[in-house]
């Protein structure tokens, strides 16, 4: 309950709360999301997914930004109470909204899977790891206008 009042909680454009969270606690439902996209494997083996969605209706400018911030707050608070998790923004929306029956007014923003880490993170996961590693802040970072450097 704690990680779903982070994401109520969550500022929204003229505090409309657009967004709605689907608990898909059923395993095969879990299994039937993860066949949605190319990574979303981590759906199926996740205790727990969460589907964030947008209203268009009641915010359609803002809806997808305003769920996408309530959904990290998810993240952020998740990962307070020490469990991972992904995110995973690639699914066949119509196939999602078909199997939870979710209201055509509402958009699928993303799906989050949410459980304790793995041990060992797998080969291709290192290895992308090592090849992307973060920026530094320097590369990320202006001073007053695009391109000036930030410095302390």
């Amino acid at each position: 309950m704690r990680i779903l009042e982070a994401g109520r909680v969550a500022p929204s454009a003229g505090s409309l709360q657009p967004w709605h969270f689907i608990v898909v606690i059923d395993k095969q439902r879990r299994e039937a999301l993860a066949k949605g996209g190319r990574y979303a494997k981590f759906l199926a083996e996740a205790p727990v997914a969460i589907v964030g969605c947008g209203n268009r209706r009641a915010s359609p400018n803002w809806n997808v930004v305003d769920t996408a911030i309530a959904m990290q707050n998810i993240v952020l608070a998740a990962v307070g109470e020490g469990l991972g998790t992904c995110w995973v923004g690639s699914s066949k929306e119509e196939k999602v909204k078909e199997l939870l029956k979710i209201p055509e007014q509402f958009s699928v923003v993303a799906l989050l899977a949410i459980g304790y880490a793995r041990e060992k993170l797998d080969v291709t996961a290192k290895v992308a790891h090592f090849i992307r590693r973060r920026k530094k802040i320097e590369k990320i970072t202006s001073r007053d206008e695009f391109g000036t450097p930030f410095a302390e």
